[in-house]
This record gives structure tokens, sequence and C-alpha cells, in this order.
């Protein structure tokens, strides 16, 4: 490392002013305050791709197909990248500026994190590129850890890097997890500054890892400036690096050119978007939101070899379903199957008392197929879920003899496994019992929540590790329909859930941890329900990834309609009835939002015991609860 030249944010004003820099140095630094030097962590060209070698690339090849994000099939089109539909080619002009911190009236970018005092900028880059992705091509937020990758690789705190290395070792070790599963953990205050940079974490994620990643393929380098700005316009951020001066520690707003000849070393940051007119690059860092703008800066075009080395992106990311628990009830889920990795999978009864999966493909034309069937003593419809157990799918449902019997799909022996009948005796014949998993432990334990033949509400739950044995959290609650409940943990960790009452209208009940895990009720909403509501925490209303996001519920009610609520959590807004739509409706069976531009997903069944599916377009639906837009989808079959 070059030695440091010591300078106060005054001196560094004086010589932008001197020098008339479009740029301003922090604005909380005082003149006599020395700019601070935090940590960078690029390792000078090693396995860095120069611009030049990587050239210009067949975007078309790698690009040219519809997303499930429908601005970027728009913006794809307006570029001519995919395929011809027999007309003229009409290819409009690049936008001038792309911002992907807001785009469409909706956030894309994690919140701002910060390294220090590890020279881990590159592992920052590349989970934030990962993050980025997960949203914009599914519509979820998916905060990674940085400490998975820098702590898999073995790295010490001191020890640099870059994306590509970053990278390699995300897509060969089957993904980045989530933070809870192993966190980004900075040498702790014990640990003397002298001896920090050969600090080393040892490694010891939770052995559900497997179920916590979020997968990808190979990452894309980009050498052409143009290129990497239709990248950004069509697809997402690119992890960029270049040379660090002592000047750009003091980067405020503005755009930065150097101004200093004294070489501090190198650093990486996710680029999240350009903008022509001020001839920059608009990047998000990983110092905190203390520096430049809200930990966001401007960085002129060549300057300092940030168009040296290729720029870095990502597309084909395959979601985790712990990311995704949240985000679906009852008997339907999204997979990370299929092509586009956002298969849709459905357990419904078919004769016999048996089960029958069924799963659609991510691709248009969305067909609907069958795939095996399994059980003999199913009374009613199941719940269905993804867990952290190597994405395996897992199953309950209500036995003919009033049990809990679980079943699960073991993904490396591609076989149905019966996991066993517990719980009460006396479970409600024909209902349909929620299931989740939960954050308690590691693995997450399931919580399951059933009506008995009492009326009540009896809840069941396994630690998921030896000896596997399944507790009775005990009943509570009266003059509940025959239906069944739905499920969510909150991002406060409590348990919520609806059900259905006998009066057919519809209470929340939520369990009290700190106060003895007992269950408390909610308030009361709607009226004439005939079936299990199906109800989850959504994407609308979660501004980041820390933001509860609402609830989306829906419910069958008399005259054979659905009815959509919804409660928006974050602003602590009451019930609000959206839409009534569909006919011939006898229960809502499934809902999930998945990655079809925030759109949710409604199976129901049919007074002619046909499953149905209906869809609203997300895009249609403003935060006051606006327009629906609700469609009628196929008949997929019998239940």
């Amino acid at each position: 490392m070059p030695e440091q030249s010591v300078q106060t944010a005054g001196e560094l004003r004086a010589r932008l002013v001197e020098q008339g820099a479009r740029w301003s140095v922090i604005e909380r630094l005082a003149d006599d305050e020395a700019v601070p030097r935090p940590s960078l962590g690029l390792e000078p060209g090693a396995n860095l791709t120069r611009a030049e070698d990587a050239g210009r690339v067949d975007l078309r090849a790698l690009i040219g197909r519809e997303s499930g994000n429908p601005h970027l099939t728009r913006r794809r089109a307006a570029h001519g990248l995919l395929p011809a539909t027999g007309g003229p080619a009409v290819t409009a002009a690049r936008p001038t500026a792309v911002d992907w911190r807001s785009r469409w009236g909706w956030p894309w970018i994690t919140k701002v994190k910060d390294q220090d005092p590890c020279g881990s900028c590159w592992a920052f880059g590349a989970a934030g590129l990962v993050e980025s992705m997960a949203r914009i091509e599914h519509d979820v937020w998916a905060e990674r850890s940085e400490g998975d990758v820098h702590d898999g690789l073995k790295f010490t705190c001191g020890q640099g890097s870059n994306p590509e290395t970053a990278l390699d070792w995300i897509k060969a070790n089957g993904g980045l997890a989530d933070p809870d599963c192993w966190p980004y953990s900075p040498p702790p205050a014990t640990v003397p500054a002298d001896r920090r940079d050969g600090w080393r974490a040892a490694y010891t994620p939770s052995w559900d890892r497997s179920g916590r990643t979020v997968r990808i393929t190979d990452y894309v380098r980009l050498g052409d400036v143009e290129q990497q700005k239709v990248w950004l316009d069509t697809v997402g951020p690119l992890t960029a690096c270049f040379d660090v001066y002592d000047d750009f520690f003091g980067l405020g707003s503005g755009v930065y050119h150097r101004t200093s000849d004294h070489l501090a070393g190198g650093h990486c940051v996710l680029v999240v978007g350009y903008d022509d007119a001020a001839g920059c690059w608009l990047f998000k860092n990983s110092w905190g939101t203390g520096y430049h703008v809200g930990g966001y800066g401007r960085i002129a075009y060549g300057e300092v070899k940030i168009d040296y080395w290729a720029k870095c992106g990502l597309r084909g990311t395959n979601i985790d379903p712990w990311t995704k628990r949240r985000l679906h009830s009852g008997n339907v889920y999204e997979s990370g199957n299929g092509r586009a990795h956002r298969n849709f999978e459905l357990l419904a009864t078919t004769t016999g008392g048996r089960l029958q999966h069924w799963w659609r493909e991510g691709d248009a034309p969305f067909p609907w197929a069958r795939a095996a069937a399994f059980a003999n003593d199913a009374s009613g419809q199941p719940a269905f879920t993804g867990t952290t157990y190597n994405r395996n799918m897992e199953s309950l449902h209500v036995t003919t003899g009033g049990r809990l019997r679980h079943w699960y799909y073991e993904q490396s022996g591609g076989a149905w496994r019966d996991g066993g009948a517990f719980g009460p005796g006396d479970a409600a014949i024909g209902s349909t019992p929620a299931f989740i998993q939960s954050d308690y432990g590691k693995p997450g334990n399931f919580e399951v929540v059933v009506r008995t033949a009492d009326g009540r509400l009896n809840h069941w739950w396994r630690i998921n590790g030896a000896p596997w044995t399944w507790n009775d959290g005990g009943r509570f609650a009266a003059g509940i329909a025959h239906y069944g409940p739905a499920l969510v943990q909150t991002r406060g960790r409590h348990l919520d859930l609806v059900a259905t009452r006998t009066d057919g209208r519809m209470q929340l009940w939520w369990r009290d941890d700190p106060n003895g895990f007992a269950w408390r009720p909610g308030e009361v909403f709607g009226g004439s329900a005939t079936s299990a509501p199906c109800m989850i925490e959504g994407q609308y209303g979660a501004a980041d990834e820390d933001t509860a996001g609402n609830y989306e519920l829906c419910v069958a009610v008399a005259g054979g309609r659905v009815e959509h609520w919804w409660r928006g959590n974050a602003a602590g807004a009451a019930w609000s009835r959206s839409a009534v739509f569909g006919h011939d409706v006898l229960a809502v069976t499934g809902m999930l939002q998945g990655s079809f531009g925030f759109n949710l997903e409604v199976i129901v069944l049919r007074t002619d015991r046909q499953l149905q599916h209906y869809w609203r377009g997300g895009t249609s639906r403003t935060e006051s609860g606006g327009s629906a837009g609700w469609h009628e989808g196929p008949v997929i079959g019998p239940a």
C-alpha cells in the first residue's frame, strides 16, 4: 500500500476551488478535520479482466428474451434485442440517464452497508450485484451476506480481491447465503488494531445453507462503455473497480474528477446507473451512509481507470425459498425450478384421498402439467411450501382420521417421502392447516396451526434437528369456522394468523412471544366469508429489505366470489377491501406474489371441483389500494 498522505477537509476544499473541480467535500466534515480513510480492498490487477480484452458481447444472445419484469421486456424491445415479431424493427434511443435506486416508481437497490474495517469492497460489490438482480428479476428483497463469500474463501480481514473472484466462488459453491445463515463479521473490538489485517473468521454457516442461497449462473464481463449503458438500461447494475487517490476519500456531492497525484490503492463498487448529461457513473459504495451522498457517489466516465477494467453483470438469478417464505400461502408457491427459475408448484387433492402435484412453467405459454401423485388419506386441501432443506417441497394435510400428516419431496432422491402423522386426533376433517417455516432456530422451526373439531385453533411446532419431534403449542380462540387459518411470521418475528369465524367474519390473532408465547386476539373485519383465507406479507409497502410489506389476503365469500383485502403494515393502516372478483368459487386454496411484475397470483377451487388460476397485474395497483386489475386465468384441472 502506498504511504498515506494526511489532509484536512479544509485543505481539500481549497484544492477543489483552486482547480475548479465540479464536486464538493463531504458536508459533515469540518475544515480542521482530517479526511477519513476507510478501507479499500481491490487486489491490484489479479483476476480482473481488462475492458479491451472483454470487448463487445452479443447482447441479443445473452438477454434477447422476455423478462418476468415487464419494464425490462419493454426496454429490451426498445433496443431491438427481442426476437422479431414480423413487423419492422423499431429501435428507440437509449435513455440519457438510468438510476436503479428508483425506476418506474419502485425501489430496487438494498440499503448501503459498511465494510469497515476490512478490505472487502469486492465482496460487497458482488453481494450488492446479487441482491439487486434478485430484486429486479424476481421482485423480492433478498439481502445477502458478504461474509458468506469472504469467509468462505478463507480470506483475512486485510486481504484484497475482486468481484470476479467473488462471483466465481458464489457460482461454484451453490450461491450466496443470507446474513442469518452466516453474517459478515469484522474483527471484534478485542482484536488490536495492528492485528486486524491478519484476522480471519471461522466459516461455519448453518447446515441448511443449500436451501438459503440465491444461486447464479455465469456472470458477464462487459468492456464496451455503450454496451454497459445498454445493460444498465435493460438488465441491471454492474460491478466496477478503479484506482483511488487521496482526494476520493473526501468525495461528497458532484461528479468526481481526480485532483490528487497520490495513489492510495484500488476499490470496487456497484454501478447502479449513469447520467450522460453529467458525464458520469452513479455508484453505491460500501463505506456507510456518511460518505458521498447517503453512500452513493458519482464518478466521471473514464476517470481513475473506472472504464479500464471490464464491469460485471448478472442475469438468471435463482431465488431461495427462505427469501420467499412470506410471499405465499396455502397450496401454491413459486420455486426456483425451470429455465427462468420461477415455476409455480401446486399441490391439491385428487381421487382416493391422494394428493396431486401440479406445476407451471415460468415461461410463455405458461402451461400447467401434472407431476406425481402420492398419499391416500387426505381429507382436504394441503398446505404446501418450499423449505431450506436443499429446497425440498414440504406438505401437510389433515387425514381422514383427524390427524396431521407430513410429506416432503426429497430433491436429492427425486421422490416423495412420508414424514409421518402427528398432532391432535380431532383436527377438523376436510380443513386445511396453515404451515410455515419460521426463523426460530437454525434451520428454522416448522409452525403449524390447524382448526380442531371443537372450533378452536391448535398450534404445533417442530425443531428442525434431532430428534425431529413435533410439539403441541396449545389451543386458543373459539368459534372458528371449519375451513382453517392463514399464518405468517412477521418481520418483528412474532406469528400472525387470520381465521374465518362461524359468523362469517375474519379475525387476526398474534402470538405474544415475550409474554409466555400466548396468542392474543386482534382486529375483526370482513363478513360472509365461506372459506379459509390465504394471507401473505407481500412487496407492496416494503420500501427496503427491512420494512414490513403489506398483508394481502384473499377469501371466498357468499355468492361464489373472492374478496381481496390488504393492510398497510409499515404505516399501521387498517384492513381495507380492495376488490371482489371471480365466479363459482368454492374456496381460495393458495396465494403468492412471485416473479411477474409484483403480480398477485391466486388459486381457487370452483364449485365444479376444478382448480382455476386468477392473477392481478402488479403495475395497476397503487400503494393506497387503487385499481385492482384482477384477471381470470386458465382452468388447471380437477381437485
